[in-house]
């Protein structure tokens, strides 16, 4: 169909609007995903309303890491369900942001040895994933970050401790920041809480790693910088205790 009667994008303004390059829209229109809706009297595609409605699903779609083969299937059904598909879309999202703000903790902190008390804290709020999901983001975690010596530490040591021993570890851990919170009324400068400090660090040198000051500086950064770990410290100690140790360990580490 060439026309010009309707209003619609050219196939190099749906480009600049989406950041979809030229050659990707040719190509979805090759495999029939998203026909473009008419023609210039040149010979260019054209795009109205109803085609980038449906490309705004291809593209969420593809953030879920949909194939094209299954986008094509799903899209091209009879009964398609834009609205309800949007919901689950939405759903998905929030599921993938879920993931995501635990893996940007454990890239954060990963050689922490509290990322496996992490995975324990965390089991709750991945009630609505199965298993080889959640195992799926470690298992890339692991890829990406398990060269450090550090974590390769943390791992030798995890390997002789029982399931019960990394309770206990867990339970130790937030004691000392519950022992943080009643410190709260100090300055963070001052010598019971800089001496508490030193003890956080021993801790973590002892049981997982060897935590230099480097490493330690970026645990506090993790642990003021919200999410799960800030939600546990301060839920241990009182609100406002992630930001204290944060305080503190700067400070410890000058």
């Amino acid at each position: 169909m060439n026309t010009n009667s309707f209003s619609a994008m050219t196939v190099n303004e749906v480009s600049r609007l989406t950041g979809l390059s030229v050659r990707t829209l040719q190509y979805y229109d090759k495999i029939g995903l998203l026909p473009p809706s008419g023609y210039t009297e040149a010979g260019y595609r054209l795009y109205d309303d109803t085609a980038l409605k449906k490309l705004q699903q291809i593209m969420l779609f593809r953030e879920l890491e949909f194939p094209l083969k299954e986008i094509k299937e799903i899209v091209s059904r009879p009964d398609f369900d834009g609205v309800k598909a949007l919901e689950q879309q939405i759903e998905l999202l929030k599921l993938r942001r879920e993931h995501l703000d635990s893996l940007i903790a454990f890239a954060t902190g990963i050689k922490l040895l509290g990322v496996d008390y992490a995975m324990n804290r965390s089991k709750s709020d991945f009630s609505a994933f199965d298993k080889s999901k959640l195992d799926d983001y470690t298992k890339r975690a692991k890829e990406q970050w398990g060269n450090s010596a550090e974590y390769k530490e943390f791992e030798e040591k995890a390997k002789s401790r029982s399931a019960s021993d990394d309770e206990r570890l867990a339970l130790e851990t937030m004691s000392l920041f519950k022992e943080f919170g009643n410190m709260r009324s100090l300055d963070p400068s001052d010598g019971i809480v800089q001496a508490q400090v030193k003890k956080l660090q021993s801790f973590f040198c002892e049981n997982f790693y060897t935590c230099t000051n480097e490493i330690l500086r970026g645990l506090g950064e993790m642990y003021a910088g919200g999410g799960e770990f800030t939600e546990s410290i301060d839920n241990a100690g009182g609100k406002g205790t992630a930001a204290f140790v944060h305080k503190a360990i700067e400070i410890y580490c000058k």
